[in-house]
């Protein structure tokens, strides 16, 4: 059977480039793999063809010799481009050719890329702190010290990991990659490696007091500032402050979770604060001024008008809660609540019988629902 063109197989024009030929091929590499392709029997043979057309289409003087003979140019020794030997070469070249993109591909499975120091300087891990405050802290914004258990970088060995400090020396199995390879069929696999786990170093004397870690355990505390406007949900990010890394790794960053807890006064909106405000039933009737408390601590006087009902609003513009960036105030909302009075004396009650009788038309919602009350059982007898 004839070989299909090299190009073909790839899928790239003539003159494509050198990039664009190993970007085709990893393409066709991740597409072909047997591995994503249990099902499909023909996909180990069309991913070494591939291989095969990229060992030819990658180096430059092969390249040229194809583009000239064909594949008659490393076929039986005949051609300008012949090797000793004959042939292809077979799978040392499909093993060379799959490892210039083994890392493109598999890197981050198999956890970094070729020639890397593996893990030696992990980074410390990310921590979280959950603050409750109050609306009042809320509002004014507060500075905060707190107790954080982490970990914090040996000062025996000053974070080396080694007794004494010492630098830990280059692991011998995998030359301080972290990783070894080996040669399984026709490509090459990468594990960590078993004498270093992945730290591309070995300790010959851990350090007695982190075991070789390079951190302990320790209560650190901290001053946190928590600015004005900040809501339940709120995230504060404090860079470098969460867990130490690993023998001298970057540390991680400590992420402060806000919960506010709830007012016995106001109710918050975003920025805006509700406050309900009981009124007397005279006050209602007659209207007046009151005074009502605002979250910075002062008063205000609000005029109630006469005939006021249960349920009116009344808003106090920036007397709400600042934004967390700044820039705006929200507003203050104040929601009346008609008081019924209670525990009456004879005389309040002979009072608010005298009233009831003269104010029959004094209560126009009432008047207007047993109106149509009426009207709607009028209209069942009917």
């Amino acid at each position: 059977m004839a070989k299909r063109d090299y190009y073909d197989v790839l899928g790239v024009s003539k003159g494509a480039s050198a990039e664009e030929i190993k970007k085709a091929y990893r393409s066709k590499a991740k597409e072909l793999h047997p591995d994503r392709n249990k099902d499909n029997p023909n996909a180990e043979s069309a991913f070494k063809e591939a291989g095969e057309a990229y060992d030819i289409l990658k180096d430059a003087e092969k390249k040229a010799a194809y583009d000239r003979f064909g594949h008659a140019a490393f076929e039986g020794g005949t051609g300008a481009g012949a090797r000793p030997g004959g042939g292809f070469g077979g799978q040392g070249d499909f093993a060379s050719a799959f490892s210039d993109v083994f890392d493109d591909l598999f890197g981050d499975f198999m956890g970094g890329g070729r020639g890397g120091s593996g893990q030696r300087a992990a980074r410390g891990a990310d921590l979280r702190y959950n603050l409750r405050i109050s609306l009042d802290d809320a509002y004014r914004g507060l500075q905060k010290t707190i107790n954080v258990p982490t970990s914090v970088a040996c000062d025996v060995c000053n974070g080396s990991g080694a007794e004494g400090g010492v630098e830990p020396s280059t692991c011998p199995t995998c030359s301080g990659m972290g990783k070894v390879r080996a040669q399984q069929g026709f490509f090459t696999v990468e594990r960590t490696c078993p004498t270093c786990t992945g730290m591309g170093q070995i300790i010959k004397n851990p350090c007695s007091t982190c075991s070789g870690q390079g951190r302990v355990q320790k209560d650190r505390s901290l001053s946190v500032n928590i600015p004005a406007g900040v809501e339940t949900g709120t995230r504060i990010r404090l860079a470098s402050e969460g867990e130490a890394g690993m023998r001298g790794g970057p540390p991680g960053d400590l992420y402060i979770f806000i919960e506010v807890d709830r007012h016995e006064i106001f109710e918050r909106e975003e920025t805006n604060l509700f406050c309900r405000v009981p009124v007397s039933l005279a006050k209602a009737a007659l209207g007046g001024d009151i005074e009502v408390p605002t979250i910075d601590g002062g008063r205000s006087r609000v005029k109630i008008p006469e005939g006021s009902q249960s349920g009116r609003q009344m808003r106090l513009r920036g007397k709400g809660m600042p934004a967390l960036r700044g820039g705006s105030t929200g507003d203050m909302f104040i929601e009346l609540a008609v008081e019924t009075p209670v525990n009456l004396t004879s005389r309040q009650k002979e009072i608010l019988r005298e009233f009831e009788e003269l104010s029959e038309e004094n209560n126009p919602e009432s008047s207007s629902f047993f109106r149509s009350v009426k009207s709607f059982w009028d209209g069942m007898k009917s």
